[in-house]
């Protein structure tokens, strides 16, 4: 089923998937940094959200409490729990 959480915080704005059960797939983010963006991505298709939480949830950027891999385990949890 696919997914669009509007992020907080980060220079990315949105984050646009799809959840298969507890498996997250086909990630894509618009706005922030393309390259690095794209490998988180990449690097995060097909774990499931327990997997993504487990490496991602917590890293913040810079100065600010959150990222735009953070705010990925957000979305994904967020997205599973309201279906």
């Amino acid at each position: 089923m696919k997914h669009s959480y509007k992020t907080k915080g980060t220079c990315a704005v949105k984050i646009n998937f799809n959840l298969d059960g507890n498996i997250i797939k086909d990630i894509s983010f618009e706005g922030g940094c393309n390259g690095n963006l794209k490998a988180v991505a990449s690097l995060a298709d097909g774990m499931t959200i327990e997997q993504l939480e487990n490496k991602c949830k917590g890293i913040v950027c810079g100065f600010r409490s959150t990222s735009c891999a953070d705010q990925l385990t957000i979305a994904a949890r967020q997205a599973f729990e309201n279906k």
